[in-house]
């Protein structure tokens, strides 16, 4: 490397190579997948290939340098995590190890211009021979896909393949093809098994398919790590649910005519409003739940607003139904 990182490289000699013309692997744009001829994603950097394994190949697809020791106990935490990360980015991002002391004039020069090299591991992402991010210590994996999923964002919009097939899952989930969601959901889980938003809509998939016995093996699949997570306690929620609407579907009809004998039935409201959601008709249940809390919002120590609350964790507080039964909800409780 005979120029410093973040200044423009001098001329070269007539018909020597262009930095920015060479293509490592065969890549193509950030998000784009990689050629058949794809050499491996993960390499050891030395003095000697820097310039070429990191600074020309980022002008193709974003390069992450790992810098690390054998001393460094911490290094050896994040190594394995990000290797997994970069291989499971299929070719959308690469990885370049850099021994700080097996290379130490390497690491003297980059320290020189701003890299934190006193404090290891440090990860910096590479992207048109520049520095676009950094980040320092043993972060656990989901962090560090977030770290992964923010640089290719920052390098033209490329996102890592198990967005792509969350993305298509949902499409498949919102098109009425669950057995096809519960496929894409599955195959995200095979290349990340802590992936929350996988595991809430393999589980909430499988519901769609009237299988609760499979959904309550799922969610006692969830890792321990991520079993609080909002996805996993949305989907959790959907379960209870269902089974409790499942129990009054059939009494729908006698609910409604106690409801028309006496409107202050507020049980036979509350049974009705759970056979009305796992029916799929969630304005209709919101509504039942909100005749309740307007006309005693603490009946039965407030359960109705705890079971409309629950209505929200399980459709998503995004969702319409939710949107619009809060505005209700807090038009009732502040007026």
């Amino acid at each position: 490397m005979d120029y410093i990182i973040g200044q423009n490289p001098p001329a070269q000699n007539p018909g020597s190579r262009n930095p920015g013309s060479h293509t490592p692997g065969g890549m193509g744009a950030p998000g784009a997948a990689p050629s058949a001829q794809t050499a491996d994603v993960i390499m050891d950097g030395t003095e000697t290939n820097f310039m070429q394994a990191v600074i020309e190949a980022s002008n193709t697809v974003p390069v992450l340098v790992d810098f690390w020791a054998d001393w460094c106990g911490p290094c050896k935490q994040l190594t394995p995590v990000i290797e997994k990360v970069v291989r499971a980015a299929k070719g959308r991002v690469r990885l370049v190890k850099v021994d700080i002391e097996a290379n130490r004039a390497l690491a003297a020069q980059l320290t020189r211009i701003g890299l934190p090299l006193q404090s290891i591991p440090m990860v910096a992402a590479f992207w048109k021979g520049q520095i676009l991010d950094l980040f320092q210590g043993a972060l656990p994996e989901s962090q560090v896909k977030k770290f992964v999923e923010t640089v290719l964002k920052s390098a033209g919009g490329g996102t890592l393949p198990s967005a792509d097939l969350l993305t298509e899952a949902r499409t498949a989930m919102e098109t009425n093809q669950p057995e096809h969601a519960a496929e894409l959901f599955s195959a995200v889980l095979g290349e990340e098994p802590e992936n929350p938003a996988a595991w809430g809509g393999l589980i909430r998939a499988l519901l769609a398919l009237d299988n609760e016995e499979a959904a309550t093996a799922a969610l006692e699949d969830v890792p321990q790590a991520i079993a609080t997570h909002p996805e996993i306690e949305g989907a959790r929620a959907e379960l209870e649910l269902k089974r409790e609407g499942r129990r009054v579907a059939g009494e729908a009809d006698e609910l409604r005519r106690r409801i028309e004998a006496n409107p202050e039935d507020f049980e036979a409201r509350m049974n009705l409003a759970n056979a009305l959601n796992v029916s799929g008709h969630r304005e209709e249940a919101a509504a039942e739940l909100l005749a309740i809390i307007r006309a005693d919002r603490n009946w039965n120590e407030g359960a109705a607003k705890q079971l409309l609350f629950k209505f929200f964790e399980a459709w998503g507080h995004d969702d319409p139904a939710t949107l619009t039964a809060r505005r209700r909800l807090s038009s009732l409780l502040f007026s």
